[in-house]
């Protein structure tokens, strides 16, 4: 330990380094629940790419463990520290380095926040569209570590969709850079995209190179009311199937909207089994919420309210911000599911979480990024009781299961980390898992980088 402290002060100040034991298990984890959390043996933030790469070079001469961190917003584990290892937290390398409205990209260092990095932008006249639930505290190395999403998906895709280049450190402490800042380039394998996702388990994301969009119109937003969850998702595959590009569909469902009308006293009939909220931010989006609206009622829609300006579609949306928060007032834990299914399995999807949380007499919501298949069954229960905590994990499991039988994935969006590791493999197969496990050796032959997660 002593050796291991005196390498790291001797190539940072002092205030980068944190060893006191009061203060070092506060970075120890992040949101996930039923996940393990070890000992840091001390906390870096770092605030250069040398000092970054005097952690690497310090870890991989003493063998020590290094974990890779944002804000820790995440919900897998992903970012959780191991016994003994040296948790790097990237938070203070928070400087947007360029804005480019000609090139249409940004240069940013991994701490920075995805909301000042949109409002940042919005002041060229462009978007960064990837827009995570936590964007008012969740930072950009995280996002890319994590492939994260957002309520925009369906119409702007992923964060993986917008990173052209890296800058990263590797676990000997060399400097890689991948991709590009041209509008496009296909020189080479794409490294790029396979640190996307990685978790921080191939190396240490020091700047990226984004690219941005145009800022679209203020959106208008929609809301739909339906009496089973089989309309509902008909609504949406009828949307989808007919063209429509909304910029959010989201479905909440009858567990979820009971949850926001007891917390936020929405006023919603108790015979709403679920909510259908539709967005655009098209040069005319009354025309797109109207045909959206004949959908919805065509699917038997039992109400369907149009906002008339921004300010009502703040309002309409409300529900959907909510949505978590309520579920958290449920009970006193929860765990949150990722799981994607394609679009026309959905109403399948939503059915057989509702059976499982039945079968395992638990209380089990579900908010939808419906639009591109990404539910997020939400688990209630209470942390005290182990064997309510048992029945939670395995339902956890038993919706997995269910995404992967009808044709999904387990994650969409959160990642990996430790609480999906042993499902990964599963939807891998054999010799996939063996591929991505060599891929890790090439980049980290002494497994340093974040071990124990994703695989």
């Amino acid at each position: 330990m002593d050796d291991l402290l005196g390498r790291l002060r001797a190539g940072l100040p002092a205030e980068a380094l944190i060893t006191d034991p009061d203060v070092t298990p506060s970075y120890a984890g992040d949101m996930a629940g039923l996940c393990p959390v070890g000992v840091p043996a001390a906390v870096v933030l770092p605030r250069t790419v040398e000092e970054v790469r005097h952690v690497m070079r310090t870890a991989t001469a003493l063998r020590v463990p290094v974990v890779p961190q944002g804000a820790r917003t995440g919900l897998s584990g992903a970012a959780n520290a191991v016994d003994g290892c040296i948790v790097l937290s990237l938070v203070k390398m928070d400087r947007i380095l360029d804005v480019s409205p000609v090139d249409r990209t940004a240069v940013v260092e991994p701490g920075v926040v995805n909301a000042v990095l949109a409002r940042a932008v919005a002041e060229h006249g462009l978007h960064y569209p990837p827009d995570p639930s936590s964007w008012e505290t969740c930072t950009i190395g995280g996002n890319i570590g994590t492939a994260s999403g957002g309520l925009c998906c369906v119409k702007y895709g992923v964060t993986a969709e917008y990173v052209l280049g890296l800058d990263v450190v590797l676990a000997d402490g060399r400097l890689l850079s991948t991709g590009r800042r041209t509008a496009k380039g296909v020189a080479g394998y794409d490294l790029t995209r396979l640190f996307v996702g990685s978790e921080g388990t191939l190396g240490v994301v020091v700047r990226a190179v984004l690219a941005l969009r145009p800022k679209p119109p203020v959106p208008l937003a929609l809301a739909a009311e339906f009496t089973s969850t089989a309309d509902a998702c008909a609504a949406v595959c009828a949307i989808m199937e007919r063209g429509h590009t909304p910029s959010l569909l989201e479905l909440m469902d009858r567990t979820t909207v009971h949850a926001v009308n007891r917390l936020g006293h929405m006023g919603l009939p108790d015979t709403t089994a679920a909510l259908l909220l539709a967005a655009f931010d098209t040069p005319d989006p009354a025309a797109d919420l109207a045909a959206v609206g004949e959908l919805c009622r065509a699917a038997g829609a039992t109400a369907v309210v149009p906002a008339e300006d921004p300010a009502e579609s703040e309002l309409l949306l409300q529900a959907r911000r909510m949505s978590l928060p309520a579920m958290e007032a449920v009970s006193t834990a929860t765990m949150i599911d990722d799981v994607c299914v394609p679009r026309s399995r959905l109403a399948e999807m939503l059915d057989g979480t509702a059976a499982i949380a039945a079968e395992h007499g638990l209380t089990i919501g579900v908010c939808a990024h419906a639009g591109d298949g990404n539910t997020h069954p939400v688990v209630c229960f209470d942390r005290t009781d182990p064997d309510e905590t048992r029945r939670a994990r395995a339902s956890f499991d038993a919706i997995m299961a269910l995404g992967l039988e009808l044709g999904g994935t387990i994650t969409g969006e959160h990642g990996v980390g430790l609480l999906k590791r042993e499902w990964l493999a599963r939807e891998l197969g054999p010799v996939g898992l063996e591929l991505q496990r060599e891929i890790k050796r090439v980049f980290d032959p002494l497994g340093l980088l974040n071990p124990g997660k994703v695989l």
